[in-house]
């Protein structure tokens, strides 16, 4: 995974260069006519220090040891030197992300500091989840400004463009409290799907086998990543785990057959979705990596796990282990 793309709290823009997990590549801001370099350069500053404070992977030697998505976010704070960031505070608390909560959140307190402030909080996650904890805003001319009900629409709006190009996005904020945070931005994290996906997912049609694409993603990146291995978004609906909720078993019996994509899920929207294919008769396979995953993989007729990736209990309950975590293999 990589992050391409920063979109600061003051509407400043970046792109970023290079792959991989290390240094290669560069920050570039782009240039707005009557808008001050400096504050852009602090704007994603500000947002990168969240970044890499609000995450537990470690970069040694170009080889990650932690997530891809916090190792994309410390790349790039290092492509923007900022390599010691984490020198500077010292961590007391953490809450860790959950496909429940959908955000991470850590207290530190600064090493240096005038003694004004003691304690600072850091969150990241999904942008529908942070945003309506933020007060404020760090705005175009570097000033603090409280966020209105137009703002939210405004950067809600900015994340759904980026998702729109099949990038998955991470919110990024941070305040004296989880009562009084300031939003910093969101970047977008490019996550590919691999070549030989799109090629299995057509051979998989022909011979009458349905697939259908379960994601913790926004809507915007899930149906942008599905168009790109083939599946047909435009004939069929995408359903989220929060309308999920709200079904009964016979409601969500009724539409699973035109639903392609769903996007926001958690773990047990994932057992939801197998009883349900199930119950019409279908014989299912279902793909996991994380421990919560374990419950729908051995629901499934055909449980398969990330070799790679996923974790022993997800391994423990699958029928099927793919080694390279390729979708084409499980054919």
């Amino acid at each position: 995974m990589t992050v391409t793309t920063l979109s600061t709290s003051g509407g400043h823009i970046a792109e970023v260069t290079g792959a991989g997990y290390s240094a290669r590549g560069d920050v570039q801001l782009r240039a707005y006519k009557g808008r001050d370099l400096d504050v852009a350069r602090m704007g994603v500053n500000s947002m990168l220090e969240v970044g890499v404070i609000c995450n537990n992977a470690v970069i040694r030697d170009d080889v990650l040891y932690g997530q891809p998505t916090e190792g994309a976010l410390l790349a790039c704070a290092m492509k923007n030197n900022m390599h010691e960031v984490r020198e500077q505070f010292t961590r007391i608390n953490e809450i860790p992300f959950s496909s429940e909560t959908k955000m991470m959140v850590v207290k530190c307190t600064p090493k240096y500091s005038d003694g004004k402030l003691k304690e600072e909080v850091f969150v990241k996650g999904a942008i529908e989840k942070v945003l309506p904890l933020c007060t404020q805003y760090i705005d175009s001319a570097g000033n603090y400004a409280p966020i209105t009900k137009e703002k939210q629409a405004d950067f809600l709006n900015e994340a759904y463009n980026i998702g729109r190009m099949g990038l998955r996005i991470i919110a990024l904020c941070r305040g004296a409290s989880l009562e009084s945070l300031t939003y910093t931005g969101v970047c977008g994290v490019c996550d590919p799907p691999r070549e030989s996906a799109r090629d299995a997912i057509a051979a998989l049609r022909r011979a009458q086998v349905q697939v259908k694409m379960v994601t913790g993603d926004a809507r915007p990146t899930a149906l942008a990543v599905a168009q790109m291995v083939g599946l047909d978004v435009l004939h069929s609906q995408s359903l989220s785990g929060d309308q999920l909720d709200g079904m009964s078993d016979d409601e969500l019996d009724a539409i699973i057959d035109t639903v392609t994509v769903f996007y926001r899920v958690t773990p047990k929207h994932k057992l939801s979705i197998v009883k349900s294919l199930q119950r019409l008769g279908n014989i299912v396979g279902m793909t996991g990596d994380g421990v919560n995953d374990g419950v729908a993989l051995k629901r499934a007729d055909i449980g398969i796990a990330m070799g790679r990736n996923g974790t022993d209990v997800c391994k423990e309950a699958a029928d099927m282990i793919l080694v390279d975590d390729d979708f084409a293999t499980i054919m």
